[in-house]
């Protein structure tokens, strides 16, 4: 990489929206790469500059004239630093803040005029995610002194005052719309020779995680029985394997774990949960177990017994068989995709990431990680006394299937 290149890089959208995720994001792998990288948050600043508490809606109402002053001097401050930091051995500032009027774009831009200037602006319009993106938002401290539905009224309150003067990019020099949810670039504009795009292009669209701890839930009363489907909750057995993984990470910290609906993964999660501090469960509809539709609740056995021509045709053709009035392998596929988009978008880029899934969904996961063929899919071993850990990045790429003591 040539030392000499200099970058900022300015996001741009509506809070909750993943700008800050993005923005660790970028600047985690370009240090990775040797590139001199550093982040300016305008809200990190104000919380440290103002004595005030800034966190009520009002604050941020463009009619406030203080409100606006004190935002704008703090947007000044961190524009001056991030010039400061590329006039001496930085590469790389990104500004991270909402920048969502075209005013306050064009000053940024004129400012920032001994460098090239790329805006990145995150769009997310899946209401049910921004829905989970407010609700984590709410337990950051700021929200502390408040209770959480005053908390979520407060902020969704601060995100309709931002919309009244939101334009999204369109005239800049330099910009990419992307989908922050699924990692897609919606549009882009390049006018100028933007250092490190290509990296930059790349980790915008890629799937990453440091540390995914994909874990089956534990044994059910449906497990011994060989049924599928169901709701069934553990058994003793099964509680006994969510207390091992429990003491097996009370020492790594896991800030959230996503479960599907069913109450065997919650009951999984609980413990572990228990043995966290500021640990939060999520359940994901887009993780619950594959629908067996009018074979939901049977043994494999009864299945072949009462309806050999479901039994055969899965047989046969294991990953696109669809069962009837359900589900298969190749229908879920989307969802749990979606369900893995959202996982990583709600966890703000942490170090460690923890799904308590089901065998078939598990199989989903690790085939969007590992690009396995369709028809080996289903056949991926799944074990209850293990679990998989994973690390998916540009440099580096590991699959462990670990045990954990039941002692």
């Amino acid at each position: 990489m040539d030392a000499a290149k200099k970058l900022y890089i300015v996001m741009v959208g509506l809070p909750a929206r993943g700008k800050s995720t993005i923005s660790g994001k970028l600047r985690e792998n370009l240090v990775r790469d040797h590139i001199r990288t550093r982040i300016f948050n305008n809200g990190d600043l104000r919380r440290k500059l103002s004595p005030e508490d800034t966190s009520y809606p009002e604050f941020y109402d463009p009619k406030n004239r203080k409100g606006v002053a004190l935002r704008e001097k703090i947007a000044l401050i961190n524009l001056g630093r991030a010039m400061d930091y590329l006039r001496g051995t930085g590469q790389v500032a990104i500004l991270d803040a909402t920048n969502v009027s075209a005013t306050r774009r064009k000053k940024t831009a004129d400012m920032l005029s001994d460098h090239p200037v790329l805006f990145i602006e995150c769009i997310n319009q899946d209401l049910e995610i921004l829905k989970s993106s407010i609700d984590r938002k709410v337990t950051l401290p700021e929200f502390h002194h408040l209770g959480k539905e005053a908390a979520i009224r407060s902020f969704s309150q601060r995100i309709r005052y931002y919309e009244s003067i939101y334009t999204p990019v369109n005239k800049e020099r330099n910009f990419v719309q992307l989908d922050s949810l699924y990692n897609k670039i919606l549009h882009e504009e390049i006018s100028d020779d933007i250092p490190y795009y290509d990296l930059i292009r790349d980790l915008l669209v890629a799937d990453t995680v440091k540390n995914l701890f994909l874990i089956r839930h534990g044994e059910t009363f449906f497990n011994l029985q060989n049924r599928i489907g169901g709701n069934s909750g553990l058994t003793e057995n099964g509680k006994v394997q969510a207390g091992a993984l429990a003491r097996y990470f009370k020492n790594r910290k896991i800030p959230v774990i996503f479960t599907s609906e069913k109450k065997r993964t919650i009951q999984t999660a609980v413990p572990i949960m228990q043995q966290q501090q500021n640990c939060a469960i999520i359940p994901l509809k887009e993780f619950n177990e594959i629908d067996s539709g009018t074979c939901e609740r049977m043994s494999y056995a009864e299945i072949r017994d009462r309806m050999p021509h479901v039994y055969l045709a899965r047989k046969h053709n294991k990953y696109n068989y669809i069962y009837p009035q359900g589900e298969g392998y190749v229908s879920m596929k989307e969802r749990v995709d979606k369900g893995i988009k959202k996982a990583l978008y709600l966890s703000r880029n942490p170090q460690n990431i923890m799904i308590v899934g089901h065998r078939a969904v598990n199989r989903m996961i690790l085939s969007h990680f590992l690009y396995r063929r369709e028809e080996d899919v289903p056949y991926i071993y799944v074990p209850q006394d293990k679990f998989y850990h994973i690390v998916a990045t540009q440099t580096k790429k590991l699959f462990q299937l670990k045990p954990y003591d039941m002692g």
